[in-house]
């Protein structure tokens, strides 16, 4: 048996009978990247990883705000001058981002890439920022300023400076495209895993459904649960490597961007959905809305579950998930 860690998640795989599932890991997107097909043997499996790489490189270079060539650049090249025409598929992301965007009440904000970096994690910073400065670093941030055009299929950002960032859906919405491509062409079971995001299908070889061993990160050596992943996605967002800690309060790195502030309380973030897409936004929104908040707007969303980890280890899961059940 194999495990492999990405952000507080192990993965859990079996050996093969009748078909092999061969694993590959890469550096893509900037992060961790590895993808498991199952097939015949292991000239197939690679054929259906070649498919996923390049699917993947394709969608990067439409949603990518760091490639200048990209559409998205190009929106945000025009903030404040001119509406951009975009393709179909963006411009559907985009919308679907405003819809997480808003159901959160900006907790996950898809212009926080409008916000300027002033808090470092990397243990050069001493103090903390002004309270001027924070409010400042925040301005050009506001999904409400970001409009869409159906008709002409145009996203215009009405402020001079604004950014769109699709990092905290996009590489969601790469591990579903993968899938979907992937089990289209042939490959009836499967795993993506993008930095932590993770979509399932399919069984395992030997018949048995993937598995998901989640780890309280306060105690990285113990997993608390394990789920079964049927045809199912999961994301993990967790603060427990990168943080500050100043007047005995611990600051993590993701910053909540209707106020400049980092996210407090949380250090670890698991949403169980149908598509990675949701779960990767939802996973961010929740993690700074906080425990009561993020149960309360996890319980109202049919299809949706989460585990969160406090900064104190306690362990909370929304109203579909008994987590003594897993252990």
């Amino acid at each position: 048996m194999k495990n492999i860690v990405f952000f507080g998640l192990f993965l859990i795989s079996l050996s093969a009978f009748s078909q092999i599932a061969h694993k590959r890991k890469l550096w893509m997107l900037g992060s961790p990247f590895e993808v498991t097909a199952v097939a015949k043997d292991t000239l197939a499996a690679n054929l259906y990883i070649d498919m996923a790489v390049a699917e993947t490189k394709r969608i990067e270079n439409l949603i990518s705000d760091w490639i200048p060539t990209t559409q998205i650049s190009e929106v945000n090249r025009n903030a404040g001058i001119k509406p951009v025409k975009v393709n179909s598929e963006v411009f559907d992301l985009v919308a679907r981002a405003l819809k997480i965007s808003e159901i959160t009440d900006g907790a996950f904000d898809i212009s926080y890439a409008s916000m300027d970096k002033i808090w470092k994690f990397d243990g050069t910073m001493k103090t903390m920022p002004t309270k001027e400065a924070i409010k400042k670093s925040v301005e050009k941030i506001g999904y409400k300023n970001v409009i869409l055009d159906k008709k002409e299929q145009t996203i215009f950002l009405k402020i001079a400076g604004m950014k769109l960032g699709l990092g905290g859906i996009g590489q969601g919405y790469i591990a579903d495209k993968v899938k979907d491509l992937l089990f289209s062409k042939g490959c009836i079971s499967g795993i993506i895993n993008v930095s932590g995001d993770i979509n399932a299908w399919g069984k395992q070889p030997d018949g048995k459904l993937w598995t998901i061993g989640i780890v309280n990160p306060l105690n990285k050596n113990k997993i608390f649960a394990t789920f079964p992943l049927e045809d199912s996605a999961v994301e993990t967002s967790g603060s427990y490597e990168k943080y500050v800690i100043f007047d005995g309060i611990r600051y993590s790195h993701i910053i909540d961007p209707r106020t400049g502030y980092p996210a407090k309380g949380v250090v670890s973030v698991s949403v169980f959905a149908k598509q990675t897409e949701i779960a990767d936004a939802l996973a961010t929104g929740i993690f700074v809305m906080g425990v009561d908040v993020g149960l309360d707007l996890v319980n109202q969303i049919k299809g949706i579950e989460c585990i969160i980890v406090d900064d104190q280890g306690k362990i909370h899961a929304s109203k579909g998930i008994d987590v003594q059940k897993y252990n």
